[in-house]
């Protein structure tokens, strides 16, 4: 049966090129990752993947001849795997993924043999995508997961601060601090504040000098300077993947992550719906989802006048006292995560990344010498990028 499956896909050649299919293609940010892979290698066959072909349409012909559009709704699994018999790397791009109980993508991809990315940001979810480690890795399918923007190429900052923090400071890598900032959602519209609502139900995990805290989200402000362009921002605890992954694949004892966004009312609308709010109602995805769709004209018009602007900050603290800090910035969300998620998929489509399931920050994942090159990629068309400063 394995034989006829392989026989059954198409071979990748230098004429054709690779096929890589985009679920979520029709949204924004999937839609920008798209079009960052055209970007980055040419060569691509693009497949964008979604429901409604009217939406995919248009970006097929901005693609051009290269890229086709296949209709698939990855809740059916076996069109999915239907799908992916005929593809060399799926990105997974529908989210979110906050709510989500099933990873039936991967699981897909793991009995089609077929590499994949996400750009997953929910933890439970990534937690859920890791247990099937084994399965992929005996399998032969390299699978990297959380592999966006934030998380992913902070993930990718952390593993480079630790690593030349352990080479060059003469100290142990103790504290590590996640910082983010997006002007209003990013222009990545309904989707962006559906995760972030949804995100608002859940308890901030981070980590304390080797003991698991909970927190409440939303709370715990501080003032963060983004560097030029940016400038000074109140960020606030969110529970989020890149804590406890890099705790664990990177051995630091303390990790938390602080998002914030502007203009400030939405940072005070947000602490107020973690104050007020049931934590049941903000972990309905049904709900959240049909708000954030609701006021989507509301929040347009806010994006138009802050801008789509985001920014990472990730401290690093060694025992020794000595701090290193990387900063990244950009002026649209949507195009950034773009580069970011494409970056990530090159990287699997070119043997980076071992059979398993894995985190941006696993050497398994992304090879260490393959990081240079994945953060170029990653940060093509920013106005601030710093490492170890």
């Amino acid at each position: 049966m394995e034989m006829v499956r392989a026989c059954m896909r198409p071979a990748a050649s230098a004429s054709s090129g690779p096929r890589v299919l985009v679920l979520g293609g029709t949204g924004r940010v999937g839609g920008s990752t798209a079009t960052a892979l055209s970007q980055l290698r040419p060569d691509l066959n693009i497949l964008i993947g979604g429901r409604n072909r009217e939406k995919g349409m248009p970006l097929v012909s901005k693609l051009g001849q290269r890229s086709e559009f296949i209709h698939v709704d990855i809740r059916n699994s076996s069109r999915l795997k239907e799908v992916l018999e005929g593809v060399d790397l799926v990105v997974h791009a529908a989210g979110p993924f906050q709510r989500d109980d099933k990873c039936t993508v991967l699981q897909a991809a793991t009995f089609t043999k077929t590499r994949y990315t996400d750009i997953c940001d929910g933890v439970d979810y990534s937690w859920r995508a890791k247990s099937f480690h084994e399965q992929a890795k005996a399998s032969g399918v390299p699978a990297l997961i959380t592999a966006g923007i934030s998380p992913g190429v902070s993930n990718v900052m952390a593993a480079e601060l630790v690593r030349t923090a352990k080479g060059e400071s003469g100290g142990e890598p103790e504290t590590l601090r996640f910082f983010y900032y997006i002007a209003g959602t990013g222009g990545a519209g309904p989707t962006t504040l559906g995760t972030s609502l949804l995100l608002l139900g859940e308890d901030v995990i981070a980590y304390d000098k080797g003991s698991e805290i909970k927190l409440k989200p939303y709370s715990g402000a501080r003032n963060i300077d983004f560097g030029k362009g940016i400038g000074k921002k109140y960020v606030y605890l969110m529970n989020l993947p890149e804590v406890k992954s890099t705790h664990k694949n990177l051995g630091l004892p303390t990790v938390h992550a602080l998002f914030g966004s502007d203009p400030f009312i939405w940072n005070w609308g947000m602490e107020t719906f973690a104050n007020f709010l049931p934590s049941d109602l903000l972990r309905d995805k049904n709900v959240t989802l049909k708000f954030a769709e609701c006021v989507d004209p509301f929040i347009r018009v806010i994006d138009g006048i802050v801008g789509e602007r985001v920014a990472m900050r990730i401290d690093l603290e060694s025992s020794n006292g000595h701090t290193t800090t990387g900063l990244f910035a950009h002026n649209n969300l949507s195009v950034s995560v773009g580069y970011a998620a494409a970056a990530f998929a090159l990287a699997v489509l070119e043997g980076s990344t071992k059979p398993g399931v894995w985190f941006p920050e696993e050497p398994e994942g992304i090879a260490i010498d393959a990081r240079k090159l994945l953060l170029r990629r990653a940060s093509r068309g920013v106005t601030n990028f710093t490492m170890n400063k």
